[in-house]
């Protein structure tokens, strides 16, 4: 008797992806349309675009009416602010997979097929993009020194090559497994943007949370997931610049009480022991630059400082 060796079927299971955008102004509506065409030209038949407005009526219905059958527009149904948005499109979510695009970001081409790729993987839980500024002008101003590129929610110098595991993406283009995403309770409402205050940190929050469920758990970089993100007038002065840095030491301060000094700040500590001092090394011969990363280290590590003590008079 010859024995039949039976080879089992290949499942082919494409992973499906929900996009989620997050938008609370009609002044960035033209940058609005180019990341919502960016992503309608990447969709494949089981994907689908949620659009989620913050707090504004008449977006709302602009966007509604323009977009029809095309993407869902829902206004955020949870609290106000940018980790609310994102938790109401991710409740409206069906994919495998949801992808977050921040509402001035344009996928780049083949964007959305690196993640799917990248989500093969079934020990990788989430996916962070690379992140290339479009500036206002065309380029950086002189005096901006490119380790603080998430200033401006952009790559930056320092940041982990591609393939390379990390903590949490950056928020302008991340991927996360839904149902991973979920169990967590998906982004805290105590970390992340309100109108223009430029807080956040509720992508670290979530990163270390992922992982604190599944210790095996990978969330690693994927560069051709990328976007072009545009970087405004308005995020290109020192006055913002200081004022970005201050208020994510504020917001490092409220996720180290959350999470511990350990996991909150375990890149900031490399970051500051390695990144910072090369880059006064790179600013040896511009002034300026050099000037504003050594105010960006200040104003970083002032705003923590204040975040500690305004908790620790509340009685915290």
């Amino acid at each position: 008797m010859v024995a039949v060796t039976v080879q089992p079927t290949p499942i082919d299971e494409p992973i499906s992806i929900s996009v989620v955008i997050c938008c609370y102004t009609t002044e960035r509506r033209a940058a609005l349309a180019g990341a919502v065409d960016s992503v309608l030209a990447q969709l494949g038949a089981a994907d689908d675009l949620i659009v989620v407005v913050d707090g504004n009526e008449v977006l709302y219905r602009d966007l509604r009416a323009t977009y029809v059958s095309r993407a869902t527009v829902l206004m955020n149904s949870s609290n106000r602010g940018l980790s609310g948005a994102r938790n109401t499109g991710l409740q409206a979510a069906s994919g495998d997979v949801v992808v977050f695009l921040d509402d001035d970001a344009k996928l780049r081409a083949a964007a959305l097929d690196a993640v799917r790729t990248a989500h093969l993987d079934a020990g990788v839980v989430a996916v962070g993009g690379a992140v290339h500024p479009e500036w206002h002008r065309g380029s950086a101003p002189p005096w901006f020194p490119p380790e603080f590129g998430w200033v401006v929610g952009c790559d930056y110098r320092g940041l982990p090559t591609d393939g390379a595991e990390i903590r949490n993406p950056i928020g302008a283009a991340m991927a996360v497994r839904r149902t991973d995403l979920v169990e967590i309770g998906g982004f805290s409402d105590r970390l992340g943007r309100v109108g223009t205050l430029p807080t956040g940190c509720e992508e670290t929050l979530m990163g270390i949370e992922l992982t604190r469920r599944d210790p095996a758990a990978r969330i690693v970089r994927r560069t051709d997931f990328a976007v072009s993100h545009a970087v405004s007038a308005d995020r290109m002065t020192v006055s913002y610049f200081v004022r970005r840095c201050f208020h994510e030491g504020r917001s490092k301060a409220i996720l180290t009480r959350m999470c511990g000094q350990r996991s909150s700040l375990a890149s900031e500590r490399a970051y500051t022991v390695r990144t910072l001092p090369t880059g006064l090394w790179h600013a040896r011969r511009h002034p300026g630059r050099a000037l504003a990363l050594v105010a960006g280290l200040i104003s970083t590590a002032g705003g923590y400082l204040v975040g500690l003590a305004r908790h620790t008079s509340r009685g915290g």
